[in-house]
């Protein structure tokens, strides 16, 4: 397995990580605004949606220099 492939294989696997995380944050936003979930559970959300957005950007740039 070269290095691009490498990169490749982890960019799909964090940008499906990025889906599932995004949609957890908009459940958590849902819940925030109908008083089920505790306002601090939408800062945690959002950290981990932050997270996973730059692991998948990192993963992209890096295989895009791989070129």
């Amino acid at each position: 397995m070269t290095l691009k492939n490498a990169a490749f294989l982890a960019l799909i696997g964090t940008l499906l990580l990025t889906v599932l995380l995004a949609a957890d944050f908009v459940n958590t936003v849902l819940g925030v605004l109908r008083d089920v979930v505790p306002a601090m559970a939408l800062l945690r959300s959002l950290v981990y949606l932050l997270a996973s957005l730059s692991v998948t950007v990192y993963f992209y740039v890096f295989g895009r220099a791989q070129r």
